[in-house]
């Protein structure tokens, strides 16, 4: 095979891990942070914020691979980045 056809399938094959990936985060229950709660994640997929307006308290979804390899999702308030932009 060669090098051409070896990064095409390397391409393809990146591209379809993402689309499961994306699929499962969808179809995961999630559960909400709690003060204190012991959290096993290895790798953080991805972190969606709720759309604000300004300053304050959002709320965010954190999708991650536990230890086990097992897709899981966390619901938690953060304060929102976008603070003083615009003004």
């Amino acid at each position: 095979m060669n090098w051409k056809n070896l990064s095409i399938a390397s391409l393809f094959a990146v591209l379809s891990l993402g689309a499961v990936a994306a699929s499962a985060q969808d179809s995961v229950k999630s559960h909400s942070y709690m003060y204190g709660d012991h959290l096993d994640i290895a790798k953080v997929l991805s972190v969606n914020k709720a759309l604000s307006s300004g300053c304050g308290v959002v709320e965010a979804r954190m999708t991650y691979l536990d230890s086990l390899g097992k897709i899981q999702a966390l619901d938690y308030s953060t304060i929102a980045q976008d603070c003083g932009e615009g003004s």
